[in-house]
């Protein structure tokens, strides 16, 4: 479990991160947004084969997992191959949780390399209309 939050991402510039999953165990990336109107958005590989991925959005920590809300329902993805790259609209404050499972390896651990960004819309306030 890595817990970010938005400043947290924000910070991160243009380097990469890595999270080493061991087999048949899943890891997890709680976000927490106070902010709604901002975009997350994720870039992936994985290395050496596939691992899935899901987004989950919690209301708050005490929220019952079967309260969840599935946002991008687990999903095998050939990572190893080819980049992977998606993003969600946050439309309520709360948890938004990136998870990159490797439950179906049974004998291979795996390393994900991800970029994670925040974006602020724009906003138009019509200031430089003459």
């Amino acid at each position: 479990k890595l817990p970010l939050t938005v400043e947290e991402i924000l910070n991160f510039g243009e380097s990469n991160r890595e999270l080493f999953i061991k087999s048949s165990t899943y890891s997890i990336i709680p976000i927490t947004v106070t902010e709604v109107g901002l975009t997350i958005s994720w870039i992936f590989s994985s290395d050496p084969k596939s691992v899935s991925f899901s987004v989950v959005y919690q209301e708050s920590e005490d929220t019952p997992l079967d309260q969840c809300k599935v946002l991008i329902p687990m999903t095998r993805c050939n990572s190893h191959k080819e980049t992977i790259r998606g993003q969600v609209k946050v439309r309520n404050a709360g948890i938004y949780t990136l998870i990159f499972d490797n439950t179906f390896s049974r004998f291979i651990s795996k390393r994900v390399f991800y970029h994670l960004a925040v974006e602020r819309p724009v906003i138009y306030d019509g200031s430089d209309f003459p």
